[in-house]
C-alpha cells in the first residue's frame, strides 16, 4: 500500500487527511505542536482557528457559500464540523473555535487509517506521496526545506490578529444588537460613535504605540490588503474606516432610529456568547494601547480583554509554475501542497486545497487521472490561479501573486445585466457547473 505523509495539522491538512481515510487510504498526520508552537495559536489541537471565528457567508448568492456548496460534495470534514459547533452570525456560518477544534481532534483521533504524529517535520520526506500543508507559520526548519526543494525563497507577508472581549463587561447601554441591513438575526452588537468620538479614536490609532516584529537586517513587512492593521488602515486618511470596517451603511439604533457617523461591531466567538471579537480590528499595537484606544469606543470603556490583537509572520510560495492544477509539485509530483501556502486565503480556501488533495490522491491510487474542477467553479478558479497566477495586464506585463480567496471576480463572465446581474449569472453558471461535473465523477 502506498505511504501518504500529511505533514500540519491546521484545516488542509485535517481535511486531506480525513478525505484520504474516507478513500481508504492509510495515512500519516504530522502535527509539532504542542512541543512547537507558534505565535498564533494557543493550543495543541488540530484545525485551531487562530484569528476570526466567521467561515463567511453561506448562500450560494455568495462566492463563500458557492465554494462551501463545491466543498460539501467533496465530503469536508470542516463544514461538518462547523455544523455541529456554529453559534449565531448571520448570514455567516460562525462557529465556537474550541468545540470546533475540539470536533476535529476528535474526529481525527477516532480514524483507525489516520495516524497522528506529534513531531515537527523538518524536511520533506525522500520517499512516497506527501502533501506538505504547513500553513502560514511554517516553522523556520521548514520554510528552509521548502526553500531548498523548490530553489528559490519563500516569500512572505504579515497577518493580524483582532482582540476579543468579555461580552459582560460591554456597556449595552451605549451598544445594540443588529445586523448590518437587518440580513438575518440581529447577531452582531454595534458599538457606535458620533463623528468627535470617531476622529478622536482614529487618531489615537495612527499615534498609538506598536508592538515590534522580529525581522532580519534585510527583512521588511509586508502586509496582505485583505487583513491589515486596523492602525495601518487608519494612517491613509481619517475616513478611511468610515468607509470600511467601521462603515455605519445600514445600521441603525432599533431603540430610538438613530443612525451614526461609525460604528464597530463585534462578533459573537463561542457558543456560550460570552466571548465577543472586534470586528476588522486586526492590530499590532501594543496590548496597553490597546486597552487604552479601544476603550475609547463608548460602549468599551470598561470593557475586559479576553484576548488582544497580534501580528504574526505568514509564508507562502509562489505556487504558478511550480505547481500543477492540482497542486502537485511539477518538479516531483509525488508531493503536493495545499492550504495557505500555496497561496490561497482564508479558513474555507485553505480547507479545500487539502481537501481536493486527498480527493485526487485516491483518485490517483485507484488508477484514475486527478479531477480538474470547470472554471466556472469556485474550486476550479483556485486551482488555476494557484497554479497559472492571475495572468497579464492589458498591458502585456504579468501582475503580481499574492493570496486570493473565493470572488466572483476570478470566475469567467457568464452574462447578466449590471454588478447584481453578472454575479447572478456567475452564482448560476458555478451551480450547474459543479452538478454536471459531479455527475461525471460519479
Amino acid at each position: 500500500m502506498a505511504k501518504v505523509t500529511v505533514i500540519g495539522g491546521g484545516l488542509a491538512g485535517c481535511e486531506c487527511a480525513w478525505s484520504l481515510a474516507s478513500g481508504g487510504t492509510e495515512c500519516e498526520l504530522w502535527e509539532m505542536r504542542p512541543f512547537r508552537t507558534t505565535p498564533a495559536h494557543t493550543t495543541d489541537r488540530l484545525g485551531e482557528l487562530v484569528c476570526s471565528t466567521s467561515l463567511k457567508a453561506e448562500g450560494t448568492g455568495t462566492a463563500h457559500g458557492l465554494l462551501k456548496r463545491e466543498m460539501a460534495f467533496l465530503g469536508s470534514l470542516v463544514l461538518e464540523a462547523a455544523e455541529k459547533t456554529r453559534v449565531p452570525g448571520g448570514s455567516s456560518l460562525c462557529v465556537d473555535k474550541e468545540k470546533f477544534s475540539g470536533y476535529i481532534t476528535q474526529k481525527i483521533a477516532e480514524c483507525d487509517k489516520i495516524k497522528v504524529i506529534r513531531r515537527e517535520a523538518d524536511s520533506i520526506p525522500p520517499e512516497g506521496i506527501c502533501v506538505v500543508a504547513t500553513g502560514p507559520l511554517t516553522s523556520p526548519a521548514m520554510v528552509r526545506a521548502i526553500g531548498e526543494r523548490l530553489g528559490e525563497e519563500a516569500m512572505y507577508f504579515f497577518d493580524a490578529v483582532a482582540p476579543s472581549v468579555d461580552i459582560s463587561t460591554v456597556d449595552m447601554e451605549k451598544a445594540f444588537r443588529q445586523s448590518r441591513y437587518g440580513k438575518g438575526e440581529a447577531d452582531y452588537i454595534n458599538c457606535p460613535l458620533t463623528k468627535e468620538e470617531y476622529y478622536a479614536f482614529t487618531d489615537a490609532l495612527v499615534a498609538g504605540e506598536k508592538a515590534p516584529l522580529h525581522l532580519a537586517e534585510d527583512e521588511e513587512a509586508v502586509y496582505y490588503e485583505g487583513c491589515l492593521p486596523i492602525e495601518e488602515m487608519a494612517s491613509r486618511g481619517r475616513e478611511t474606516l468610515a468607509f470600511g470596517m467601521l462603515k455605519p451603511v445600514g445600521i441603525q439604533d432599533p431603540r430610538t432610529g438613530k443612525r451614526f457617523y461609525a460604528v464597530l461591531q463585534l462578533r459573537q466567538e463561542n457558543l456560550e456568547g460570552t466571548v465577543w471579537g472586534l470586528v476588522g480590528c486586526q492590530t499590532q499595537l501594543r496590548q496597553k494601547e490597546q486597552k487604552r484606544i479601544f476603550s475609547m469606543i463608548p460602549a468599551l470603556r470598561n470593557a475586559s480583554f479576553v484576548r488582544y490583537g497580534q501580528v504574526h509572520r505568514n509564508t507562502y510560495i509562489k505556487s504558478p509554475g511550480l505547481l500543477d492544477e492540482y497542486f502537485r509539485l511539477k518538479a516531483s509530483p509525488r508531493c503536493f501542497f495545499a492550504g495557505q501556502l500555496i497561496g490561497v486565503e482564508g479558513y474555507m480556501e485553505s480547507a479545500m486545497t487539502g481537501l481536493l488533495c486527498g480527493y485526487n490522491i485516491n483518485r490517483l491510487l485507484s488508477g484514475r487521472e486527478p479531477a480538474l474542477f470547470p472554471a466556472e467553479t469556485l474550486i476550479g478558479a483556485l486551482q488555476r490561479y494557484v497554479s497559472r497566477g492571475p495572468g497579464l495586464t492589458c498591458t502585456g506585463k504579468e501582475l503580481p501573486f499574492a493570496p486570493m480567496n473565493s470572488n466572483f471576480g476570478i470566475l469567467p463572465d457568464a452574462g447578466g445585466r449590471g454588478k447584481t446581474g453578472r454575479r447572478e449569472a456567475k452564482a448560476k453558471a458555478a451551480v450547474e457547473a459543479m452538478d454536471r461535473f459531479g455527475e461525471s465523477l460519479k
